[in-house]
């Protein structure tokens, strides 16, 4: 039985404009997200709460790290029914501007001596609406990239997805950087923390620039004009793909490896209250070398997922980076910089790549066209959101003097992997289903040397030295 050709409406400057603007997106989501995450753990307990117990002050500051992520479910219900009802595109617009906006209010704010209780209650008003709007962000500009992606190439197209919020972490460090360790204590309290916020306005207006270039997708049209736009994607996909929408929540619990680096690690190697006393700016440097191999790595296992399938990289990726996250936990306690450094390259830069590399291409793929942003942003962002409120979990585990850290936050993190592992091995394969196909539970895969007919053709057509050549050229444009 042969299958049918799948549809292939993409123009390749189209999918590599799309790629483009993922990729921009996702770069100012976590640019964002990694100098919040950052300040959380360094300052905030210092600049925005009561210092007379520095214990509740950590616990203060990265709950409002987590209490960003309680909007998202609100905000992926909203948005989610925007991208599905009036397109992709302008949803990724709307998202970035209010994420970028939020973003440099935080870096306006007033400390807690100069306004007192109103400076945290500001700092988590704008939190929350950093939440609300990131919460459309991955879902819109997934879905955006793989329906503009040509077939056998959308794993690969849609990991410039996760390649752009690498970069953007690559990108605050180079801000946050120079300024902690080059900058007096004094002075960078004050008021040098605020640059980076600052800053946003920069990516705010590359990204709007960019993401006008952007067509909506061909899949999007052709159900709008077919008047196929659901009335309420939020109650379909509930309705009709919960559990596809329960294995997005699971899977999406594998961030808890990226929480555990970025702001329990640093609160557990930086804050005093802990005792191991590593020096703020070098410390700043362990997540670096990680994300420098994270950039490398994604479209890699993007690629790889188009020849190999989604579900292999997932699995493995989770479980392995649960595994190295008792040997990073280890390496702090010990008081070792160099180890640390190999820890975290291991289990954020490298092991974990499986997952952000795939999840992009994977969780749009299980749902239709008419339901697929709602359905990713459901999902992903509700499993975010129990993952963003671990780190707090971590700290009443294992609070300043408490004994056998390593062990303990490790095995809650290497359990949470597992979770992800199998709802990822509970999933379908989806990578040769045909785009129209997608969502349909009972879809025939298009044969094996059929795909690999396709996808030769299409790498043919935008081949790895191609791509990169023109998504320059559009950065420079």
């Amino acid at each position: 039985m042969n299958a049918k050709a799948p549809a292939t409406p993409h123009g390749k400057r189209q999918s590599k404009i799309a790629a483009a603007s993922g990729w921009i997106g996702t770069a100012l989501e976590y640019y964002d997200f990694f100098i919040y995450a950052t300040a959380a753990s360094l300052i905030f307990p210092q600049l925005f709460f009561p210092s007379g117990n520095p214990t509740v002050a950590i616990v203060a500051s990265l709950a409002t790290f987590g209490v960003g992520y309680v909007a998202r479910p609100i905000g992926a219900m909203v948005l989610g029914h925007w991208g599905d009802r009036h397109g992709r595109k302008a949803v990724m617009i709307f998202c970035m501007m209010l994420m970028g906006i939020s973003t440099i209010g935080v870096g306006l704010l007033p400390t807690y001596q100069q306004a007192g209780i109103w400076a945290p209650v500001l700092l988590v008003a704008l939190r929350l609406i950093q939440g609300f709007a990131v919460a459309g962000e991955l879902s819109g500009a997934s879905s955006m990239i793989l329906e503009h992606a040509p077939f056998g190439r959308r794993g690969y197209f849609a990991s410039f997805t996760l390649q752009g919020s690498q970069a953007g972490q690559l990108m605050a460090a180079a801000v946050f950087l120079p300024l902690a360790h080059f900058m007096p204590k004094g002075q960078f309290t004050a008021w040098g923390w605020r640059i980076p916020f600052l800053l946003s306005i920069v990516v705010i207006v590359t990204g709007y620039i960019i993401r006008r270039q952007v067509d909506e997708t061909p899949a999007f049209s052709e159900e709008q004009a077919r008047g196929k736009i659901p009335a309420s994607p939020v109650a379909e996909v509930l309705r009709q793909s919960w559990g596809d929408v329960l294995r997005v929540v699971c899977m999406a619990l594998a961030a808890v490896t990226a929480l555990l680096a970025t702001v329990f690690g640093a609160t557990y190697a930086v804050q005093p209250a802990y005792g191991i006393g590593f020096p703020a700016a070098v410390f700043l440097w362990v997540p670096v070398l990680g994300n420098l191999c994270s950039v490398i790595l994604i479209p890699l296992v993007g690629n790889l997922s188009d020849k190999i399938g989604r579900r292999p990289p997932v699995i493995v990726g989770v479980v392995s980076s649960g595994i190295f996250a008792f040997g990073y936990l280890y390496a702090i306690s010990i008081h070792s910089i160099l180890l640390s450094l190999v820890f975290s390259v291991l289990m954020w830069g490298v092991a974990y790549q499986g997952f952000n590399g795939v999840f992009p291409s994977l969780f749009p793929e299980l749902f239709r066209t008419r339901v697929r942003v709602t359905g990713m942003a459901i999902g992903q962002n509700v499993g975010t959101t129990l993952s963003a409120l671990l780190p707090s979990l971590f700290v009443a585990v294992a609070p300043p003097g408490s004994t056998n850290i390593p062990l303990k936050i490790g095995c809650l993190t290497f359990g949470i992997c597992l979770v992800a592992a199998f709802a990822a091995f509970s999933t379908r394969e989806t990578y040769r289903i045909r785009l129209d196909d997608l969502g349909d539970r009972n879809a025939i895969p298009v044969p094996k040397a059929e795909y690999e007919r396709l996808r030769r053709e299409a790498m043919a057509a935008t081949s790895k030295d191609a791509d990169a050549r023109e998504l320059a050229n559009e950065f420079r444009s």
